[in-house]
């Protein structure tokens, strides 16, 4: 429950949510963009389940990441970033936006490395950069996805 949580919360909630207060609306194109932002934000969950995956395990947790296995987990994480890298597509091209919302597919190739460094990795100190690097990932295309929205609407 905690990746849905985390998913939920600290990304559709958290999106929506401030859109809607600054705007009092809710439009589809806020919600879908929430929908990357969550997923991003629940690779990092994902990445510190994986790196503490063992001794979760053995101190009897069942997190997702001990329920999947490292296999489950990987795909796991890979998942969350196509969902995310999903999203500029759709907001163009489904939601007529500006092709500047397309800008963080600038980030595509760090989110390739972390997804192939999370399938080799097996040492703490490694997965903690990963951890770090799916920070700054979720961080980047946020922001580029936030600045191709706000430009898309003021360049037309």
């Amino acid at each position: 429950l905690g990746e849905l949580f985390v998913f939920l919360f600290f990304g559709v909630v958290a999106v929506c949510g401030t859109y809607y207060v600054q705007t009092l609306a809710l439009t589809p194109p806020v919600a879908t963009a929430s929908v990357a932002v969550g997923a991003l934000i629940t690779a990092i969950l994902v990445v510190n389940n994986y790196r503490d995956l063992e001794t979760d395990r053995r101190a009897g947790k069942r997190t997702l990441a001990v329920r999947l296995g490292r296999r489950g987990t990987q795909i796991e994480y890979a998942a969350l970033f196509v969902v995310a890298y999903v999203v500029p597509p759709v907001l163009w091209l489904a939601m007529q936006m500006s092709p500047l919302v397309l800008a963080p597919w600038l980030t595509l190739p760090l989110a390739v490395r972390l997804v192939r460094t999370l399938a080799a990795a097996t040492d703490g100190p490694t997965l903690n950069k990963t951890l770090a690097g799916t920070a700054q990932a979720g961080l980047f295309f946020s922001l580029l996805l936030a600045a191709g929205i706000v430009l898309g609407t003021f360049l037309g």
